[in-house]
């Protein structure tokens, strides 16, 4: 389902803003990690963000994710404090593993053999 402008850009803003508290406030929640916020897709009222994660090394990708699913609630207020003057609310956040780059190199990894 195609996104309207302003879930796109409600989504752009979310991203940015996420990749930096993760970056700065939550680095310690998966030490020797790095942590990408790949896309963020909002649902049509802006009360969703579904955010997916880019987890590298990516092994136990989903543990992490559910641990930091756990934390969601911070990460929310976090978001909360920096995103108040540019959206009415803020939308709920769901995390999920973005395994697009795993998926690449099994298949990169397929056509060399």
């Amino acid at each position: 389902m195609e996104q309207s402008k302003r879930q796109t850009q409600v989504g752009g803003l979310i991203q940015q803003e996420l990749a930096k508290i993760i970056q700065q406030k939550f680095n310690g929640l998966v030490p020797g990690r790095l942590l990408t916020v790949t896309v963020v897709r909002m649902s049509s009222d802006l009360g969703l963000a579904k955010c997916y994660l880019s987890i590298f090394p990516s092994t136990d990708g989903e543990k992490i994710i559910k641990e930091i699913n756990k934390n969601v609630s911070k990460i929310r207020f976090e978001l909360g404090n920096s995103v108040k003057n540019d959206v009415r609310r803020v939308p709920e956040l769901v995390f999920y593993l973005d395994d697009s780059l795993d998926y690449m190199e099994k298949i990169d990894n397929a056509l060399k053999s």
